[in-house]
């Protein structure tokens, strides 16, 4: 959308060809050219077919109560395949022959399941056209991202990494078996692009001013009371997908800070403050209470986590509106005694605060590619060695 910038799609990310052209449909009707010089796609990527999404529905149908939340687009079972070797990508939609004989071998290894669920079985023949369909219209933007991007950085350009999930839905680190089907921590940035651990030079981490959950899962500060609702209101808490409501709490410093510290955050935006307004009383988890026993960390037990014991530290609120401040000087005195104690609880510093969803109404404490350049290049025992604060916080 911004001009003279590419937009890359890496490997580690599975793809719905079909769902990708009508987000480039989409964006060209708004008036954004969509082209090979705009938009890249890893020739490696894995593809998320017909058959992924109805596996996806049937599966979530058959867990019942015990439902993971998916939206069906298929991307579990997408990445199942991609690990057992089996899938589609990006590449194959060149080779006709490749990708007929690939298709064929597919559904051998879903067909029993979609057989016991009663759905029909994968039709190849269709599947085939579809995706010989489509592929002049996929293939122009197909390249290998681990070489454009290496260019890239010999040319010093500035790049910008992007996640999609929390942390606490890493397949790895998160509310495990409720979690997405990849890594969403830091390191997949790397693994899925293609460049190396030392390409990131600053890692800037996203939180609300209150945590939200959607769909099932783990949740030890739920507020499923007035307190939930007010949040879920003033924050606009539905699922961009489904528009499901968002499950909301007061502030749960234990699991941000578990997120900080397994991607390897080294600030936080933080957004939303502004839901507080009005609020006499705030409260932060700064622990977690087990039989008796205080724990400064999220469980991993899958039976654990519902059953701890949220402990909250009180805080006093503001009256005054934070909405749309662009500086310290905006906010109250209580409203800066809470991010500062926020920074305290996550052992990372506030780098950016937002108080709308207008762009323009954020206050940069820590510019972030300012940090990059300080930090590039150098090892972590050399800066450490350098940088007697390499520990402490940028701001």
């Amino acid at each position: 959308m911004r001009p003279g910038r590419l937009s890359i799609i890496g490997s580690g990310v599975v793809v719905d060809p079909f769902a990708l052209l009508d987000e480039i449909r989409t964006m060209s009707a708004l008036g954004v050219e969509v082209t090979s010089a705009t938009l890249m796609l890893a020739d490696n990527a894995s593809l998320i077919l017909d058959v992924h999404r109805r596996l996806d529905a049937a599966r979530e149908t058959r867990r019942g109560r015990n439902r993971i939340g998916t939206t069906g687009p298929g991307i579990g079972p997408a990445y199942e395949d991609k690990a057992g070797r089996r899938a589609i990508r990006i590449a194959d939609l060149a080779e006709p022959d490749t990708l007929k004989r690939k298709l064929t071998a597919l559904p051998n290894h879903h067909t029993i399941f979609l057989a016991a669920v009663g759905e029909e079985a994968v039709t190849v023949d269709e599947a085939y056209r579809a995706l010989v369909d489509i592929a002049p219209r996929i293939l122009p933007h197909a390249g290998q991202v681990w070489h454009r991007l290496g260019q890239l950085r010999r040319n010093d350009k500035r790049i910008l990494f992007e996640g999609a999930q929390g942390v606490m839905l890493d397949v790895d680190h998160g509310t495990y078996p409720l979690v997405t089907s990849s890594n969403t921590v830091t390191g997949q940035a790397v693994t899925g692009a293609g460049v190396g651990p030392t390409s990131i030079g600053y890692v800037l981490g996203i939180t609300k001013a209150y945590t939200t959950r959607v769909g099932g899962g783990p949740f030890p500060t739920e507020q499923s009371n007035d307190i939930g609702e007010r949040l879920g209101d003033r924050g606009h808490e539905f699922g961009t997908v489904t528009g499901r409501r968002r499950r909301c709490s007061w502030f749960d410093a234990v699991m941000v800070r578990q997120a900080i510290k397994t991607a390897g955050i080294n600030g936080i935006a933080l957004t939303k403050p502004d839901v507080h307004d009005g609020f006499s009383e705030i409260r932060i988890c700064t622990g977690y209470e087990l039989d008796g026993q205080y724990l400064d960390h999220f469980p991993s037990g899958p039976a654990v986590p519902a059953t701890v014991r949220p402990v909250y530290t009180p805080v006093d609120g503001w009256s005054d509106s934070t909405c749309g401040a662009r500086s310290w000087a905006d906010l109250s005195a209580n409203a800066i005694k809470c991010t500062r104690l926020v920074e305290e609880l996550i052992e990372a510093p506030v780098a950016l605060l937002s108080t709308s969803p207008e762009r323009n109404d954020t206050t940069l404490v820590t510019d972030p590619f300012q940090e990059r350049k300080r930090h590039r290049g150098v090892g972590p025992a050399a800066f450490a060695r350098t940088h007697p604060a390499a520990n402490k916080p940028f701001v």
